[in-house]
């Protein structure tokens, strides 16, 4: 029987083949965006993905430094998603 290390590094790793997968398919959908909304959607969806790559890789290595990337990254996704959005919707800015 595998030791609780064992188990929870291959759950780790599988996690991140699977989120880095969902990563390539809305980079496509980023790419090939019919609307401009579509593309909105998909560059947050990649953020968060990219966030949880980053944590994953935090668990994985034994690294806390890839929790503060992926704090700062989680907040300037936050603010360019509605930076955005909002540009889309006045056509400004601020």
């Amino acid at each position: 029987m595998p030791s609780f290390e064992a188990t929870l590094s291959m759950v780790l790793h599988g996690s991140l083949f699977v989120h880095v997968v969902l990563m390539a398919i809305v980079a496509i959908r980023l790419w090939k965006g019919k609307h401009v909304i579509d593309r909105l959607m998909a560059s947050d969806v990649l953020s968060n993905l990219a966030l949880a790559v980053l944590v994953l890789g935090a668990l994985i290595h034994h690294q806390n430094i890839f929790l503060d990337v992926a704090l700062g990254l989680a907040a300037l996704g936050f603010i360019s998603v509605i930076a955005f959005a909002r540009y889309l919707t006045d056509k400004r800015m601020f």
